[in-house]
């Protein structure tokens, strides 16, 4: 009898209804700022309900984080079986991805709303952030088996600093080619120590 009062499992969720809500979100992201946009708005601009939002997504920021990933290409890290070269294939991979327009929007979202909400910020970081810095960790370790970095090289501190780089030299485009810029700075923090 009980089987009876299962729930069903309902229509299944529509890939153009959610398509739409990801460019309704980064159209009124670029408009309005995360801040001022709603749900109500996005939903409105979608053409769907705002119970379609909440079936898919907690919350807004959950959202404006996918939304903003949908306009991202993913960056695959290489095992080239050298340290330069995979730093090479990466920060190519990233002029690729960073230096184009829908790139440097993506960028200017992803700064701006996660310097506006700091529950944006956390979001962000656990979804996409954070995994990247753990897949990156592999990069060192395999440069370490090689004997190519320290033991002790920190990961996760290249990891940041590589992005602070690139954002930076995004922000402020430095003399020389970016990607060059960001090898020499990175040569900087993985060169070895002197004894």
């Amino acid at each position: 009898m009980k089987d009876a009062y299962k729930k069903s499992p309902g229509r299944p969720r529509s890939v153009t209804s959610h398509q739409a809500m990801l460019k309704a979100t980064i159209e009124l992201l670029a408009e309005v700022g995360f801040e001022k946009m709603s749900i109500d708005a996005i939903a409105t601009r979608a053409g769907v309900g705002k119970t379609t939002i909440y079936r898919r997504y907690a919350n807004k920021n959950e959202l404006v984080a996918d939304a903003i990933e949908s306009v991202r290409e993913e960056i695959h890290l290489p095992d080239t079986g050298h340290l330069w070269s995979d730093i090479d294939v990466l920060i190519e991979n990233a002029a690729k991805i960073t230096l184009t327009p829908p790139g440097q929007q993506a960028v200017a979202m992803i700064i701006s709303s996660a310097s506006s909400n700091s529950g944006f910020a956390q979001v962000y970081w656990k979804k996409y952030l954070q995994p990247r810095k753990q897949a990156f960790a592999s990069v060192i370790e395999r440069a370490k088996a090689r004997q190519e970095v320290a033991n002790d090289v920190d990961a996760g501190l290249v990891f940041d600093t590589m992005s602070g780089i690139m954002l930076y030299a995004l922000i402020f485009p430095p003399a020389e080619a970016w990607t060059d810029y960001i090898r020499r700075a990175l040569k900087l923090v993985l060169s070895p120590r002197s004894s």
